[in-house]
C-alpha cells in the first residue's frame, strides 16, 4: 500500500515516496493513480499532506498562471521557474514537468538538453507531446540516458491549430486505431505512463487494456488507471471555464471574491471608526 487515508488529516505520518516503479505496480494491483497540477510553493505545500501520487507542473501555465489562450508561448523557462517553486515543498508525489512547445521532436540534443534543464530544476520525470517517430526515438533516448518519461496522446495542447481546436479525439476507426498505435509505440520507446486528453471512454478503456504502462485520463472518462486535472480547474477558481469533464470541488472564486471584499469592507469601516474615535 502506498499510503494511508490517516495521511489526509495528519500530515506528519510519512507517507512513501512514489517512484517510477511505484506506477507499473499500481497499474497490476489496480490501484488508481491521483494526480494534480501545479505551480507554485504555496499549493505544493499543501498537496503535499494529501495523497496524491504526482504532481505536473504543466505548460498549462500559459493558461492558469499567465492568462494565454493557449499553451504554445510557454517557454522551457517558464516551466523550469516553477517546477524550482514546487519543488521546495513537494517531496512525496513524484514530480512532473511538460516539456513546452517546440523543445521536444527536433533533435535528440535538443531534446536531451530541454529535460536535462527541467530535470536540474527539480523535475523527477518529463512529460512529452505526440508519438511521431522521431518523438518517439528521441524518448527512447532520453530513457536509455536515465531520465523517465511520460507520454501524452489524444488531444495535445501544443498542436491545437492542427487539431482545430480543442476537440474529442479518436472518433472514426482510423483514429482509434491510430492512437492505440501510438500508446503501444510510446510504451515501447520507454515511457512509464501515458496521459490520455479528451478522447472518447470507450477508446481509453481499450488502450488502458492492451498496454502495460498507466494510462491517466484528463477527459477522457473515469476508467483509465488513474486521472489528472488542473488545480484551479477542479478548486473552482474560474467558473466559466466548466467543461463536461471537469468537476468542481469547491468553489474559491465566490470564496476567495467575497473574504477580498470582507477584508476592504473591514478596512474601511476601520478607517471611519477611527477618523470618529479623534473627533
Amino acid at each position: 500500500m502506498l499510503y494511508s487515508n490517516t495521511s489526509v488529516t495528519n500530515p506528519y505520518i510519512k507517507r512513501k515516496k512514489i517512484r517510477i516503479h511505484d506506477f507499473l505496480e499500481m497499474k497490476k494491483n489496480a490501484q488508481k493513480i491521483a494526480s494534480i497540477t501545479c505551480y507554485d510553493a504555496t499549493f505544493a505545500r499543501i498537496i503535499e499532506m494529501t495523497n496524491i501520487h504526482f504532481v505536473l507542473v504543466g505548460d498549462s501555465l500559459g493558461h492558469v498562471i499567465q492568462g494565454k489562450n493557449s499553451t504554445i508561448s510557454v517557454t522551457l523557462e517558464d516551466v523550469a521557474y516553477h517546477v524550482k517553486c514546487v519543488s521546495q515543498a513537494i517531496k512525496t508525489p513524484l514530480l512532473v514537468a511538460d516539456l513546452p512547445f517546440l523543445t521536444s521532436g527536433i533533435s535528440r540534443h535538443e531534446t536531451m538538453h530541454n529535460a536535462g534543464v527541467l530535470m536540474r530544476a527539480g523535475a523527477e520525470a518529463v512529460k512529452i507531446e505526440g508519438a511521431t517517430t522521431e518523438i518517439c526515438d528521441q524518448i527512447h533516448f532520453l530513457t536509455s540516458n536515465g531520465i523517465p518519461v511520460m507520454g501524452h496522446i489524444g488531444l495535445m495542447p501544443q498542436s491545437v491549430h492542427a487539431h482545430s481546436g480543442y476537440r474529442v479525439q479518436g472518433k472514426t476507426d482510423f483514429d482509434k486505431s491510430k492512437l492505440l498505435k501510438q500508446a503501444q509505440s510510446l510504451q515501447d520507446a520507454g515511457c512509464f505512463s501515458l496521459v490520455i486528453e479528451l478522447t472518447q471512454s470507450e477508446l481509453a478503456i481499450d488502450i488502458k487494456n492492451k498496454v502495460k504502462i498507466p494510462i491517466i485520463g484528463i477527459g477522457s472518462g473515469n476508467y483509465c488507471d488513474g486521472n489528472i486535472l488542473v488545480l484551479q480547474d477542479m478548486l473552482g477558481m474560474n467558473k466559466q471555464f466548466k467543461p463536461k469533464f471537469l468537476k468542481h470541488y469547491l468553489d474559491l472564486e465566490d470564496n476567495i471574491k467575497n473574504a477580498v471584499n470582507h477584508y476592504c469592507n473591514e478596512v474601511i469601516a476601520s478607517k471611519s471608526e477611527n477618523e470618529q474615535n479623534l473627533l
